[in-house]
């Protein structure tokens, strides 16, 4: 009997479908550019899913973002990631133009996506990347774009420069402060009270920190973070738009599409009385003046935010070995975490000239709450027995020396008026006057400075003797501290002294100098 095969039927081979993706970009946020915006979305779905062998792999967009620069827009770079993962086989795209204006961008994204396998075909030149040859055709087109992005922006750029000049130019954003009413620019009652708030810590004497602390701890709503902070009020209080003028083009944008402060390298434009103050000019340029007070006491160049945001310990360290002042720095070490130290500017100029290593923030810091809580506990031996002596040599040594001068002065002026009426009675002759008279007025001169110096040294001890009656009221009351006070610090400590890099020394405004150790 003949055995019967059955034939399978052939089965067709599955071809694998391309996975299409679409990049949309319109360069503003205007009504008839999000419709254009839309139509190209809706044009690239309809347009994929008709392809037999095609599935989309997604439609990305940027909208109202300038296609200078790829780092500027997240749909792209979103893109590019799920090429990077294998997400995608091909790509479609409107023009260059939409694809990037920047020459280098354009070629960099073309070259990183065909070491990907993958394509792109640009509709408006008919360029499909994966096909061509080389990138001639595509830089000269990309230029092409480029050179057009520029032209735009220069005539945009000339007509902002003509409403810089006449005062018409309408910013999109307004500083904390003020809102856009129609044309007419107002202020917010609530937020102009705490611009008045930060405006009269900081004439009060309290620094950024201080006065971003301040606004936190009373739950102030904060601009635009989860708190306040120093750069926030520092910049509250270097705005000039607070006292009713406005100034255009800070920022600038240069040829390869990069912003940068504009510190002189363009004409900024300044309109005063622009719209309502709510800051008198009085008030801000008496801020400025603490600003540059303050910077120029600490040595900074330029009335920077870092002044404000400082460390009560910043320019209060001095090297032992050369003089120099410490500046804060951030040092990372091999187990990859980062921590805030202090080193000799001497040293980070030249090693050779100083050898003085860093110390680490913590340590001294560290080493302050030792000190300070040695006072508090041993108060009545340290600093009372101290207090005593001040004021015991203070009221018996220069009252005893001043009392002496002035009765030297006293004794000179009735030997000054006796050789007056010698002479006026003809017993002694004019050359004998002017000679004697000379020799007591250089006297009573030399004890005058002399009796002045004890003063002022005295109104200096009278100093000292207050500022240990603060330090020993504070021991009093105070519990041990256990976390570092910038206002502590400052209210008690003139400056310490790195002596070596496990000792340091704190020379109190008190006039003691206590040595503490540190690892």
């Amino acid at each position: 009997m003949k055995t019967v095969r059955k034939i399978e039927q052939n089965q067709s081979v599955q071809c694998s479908r391309l996975r299409v993706a679409a990049y949309c970009r319109v360069s503003t946020d205007y009504d008839a550019q999000l419709e254009s915006l839309e139509t190209q979305k809706s044009h690239y779905e309809n347009y994929i899913r008709l392809q037999d062998n095609w599935e989309l792999a997604g439609i990305y967009f940027d909208e109202g973002i300038s296609g200078t620069r790829s780092d500027s827009r997240p749909e792209l770079q979103r893109l590019m990631a799920d090429c990077r993962a294998g997400k995608i086989d091909y790509i479609l795209t409107k023009s260059i133009s939409r694809f990037s204006r920047n020459t280098t961008d354009c070629i960099d994204l073309v070259r990183s996506l065909l070491r990907l396998n993958i394509p792109i075909y640009f509709e408006k030149e008919n360029l499909n990347t994966g096909s061509m040859e080389g990138e001639l055709i595509l830089s000269i087109l990309s230029s092409m774009a480029e050179d057009e992005s520029r032209s735009i922006s220069n005539n945009s750029k000339w007509s902002l420069e003509r409403r810089f000049q006449n005062g018409t130019f309408k910013s999109s954003s307004l500083p904390y402060g003020y809102k856009r009413e129609g044309e007419d620019i107002v202020i917010i009652p609530d937020e102009a009270e705490i611009i008045k708030r930060i405006f009269a810590e900081a004439l009060a004497g309290k620094g950024a920190y201080t006065i971003a602390k301040g606004l936190n701890s009373d739950g102030v709503p904060p601009i635009r973070k989860n708190e306040w902070s120093s750069t926030t009020v520092f910049w509250i209080l270097r705005n000039e738009f607070y006292i009713g003028d406005a100034v255009f083009q800070k920022t600038f944008t240069d040829e390869s599409f990069s912003r940068h402060l504009n510190k002189g390298y363009l004409t900024r434009y300044r309109s005063n009385d622009h719209h309502e103050a709510i800051i008198s000019r009085a008030d801000f340029e008496a801020v400025a003046a603490i600003i540059a007070q303050r910077a120029s006491e600490k040595g900074i160049p330029g009335a920077k935010a870092k002044f404000l945001d400082r460390s009560a310990l910043s320019g209060k360290i001095i090297c032992g070995e050369c003089g120099g002042i410490f500046k804060h720095r951030i040092h990372h070490s091999l187990s990859s975490r980062s921590y805030s130290a202090w080193c000799c500017s001497t040293h980070l100029r030249d090693k050779s000239r100083c050898s003085m290593k860093f110390v680490r923030d913590e340590m001294v810091k560290f080493a302050f709450l030792t000190m300070m809580n040695k006072l508090i506990f041993a108060k009545e031996t340290i600093l009372l027995p101290y207090l005593k002596a001040l004021k015991g040599n203070s009221e018996n040594k220069d009252m005893q020396r001043i009392s002496t001068l002035e009765q030297q002065i006293s004794d000179i002026a009735e030997q000054q008026n006796t050789i007056t009426m010698l002479m006026a009675q003809g017993c002694i002759d004019q050359v004998l006057f002017n000679q004697e008279n000379n020799e007591l007025k250089a006297r009573a001169a030399r004890c005058r400075t002399e009796l002045n110096a004890i003063k002022q040294n005295s109104k200096g001890e009278c100093s000292v003797i207050r500022e240990t009656s603060e330090l020993i009221a504070f021991a009093s009351y105070s519990e041990m501290l256990t976390d570092f006070s910038d206002e502590v610090f400052s209210r008690f400590v003139n400056s310490i002294t790195a002596v070596t890099r496990n000792e340091i020394s704190f020379e109190l405004k008190c006039g003691l100098t206590l040595k503490e150790e540190i690892e």
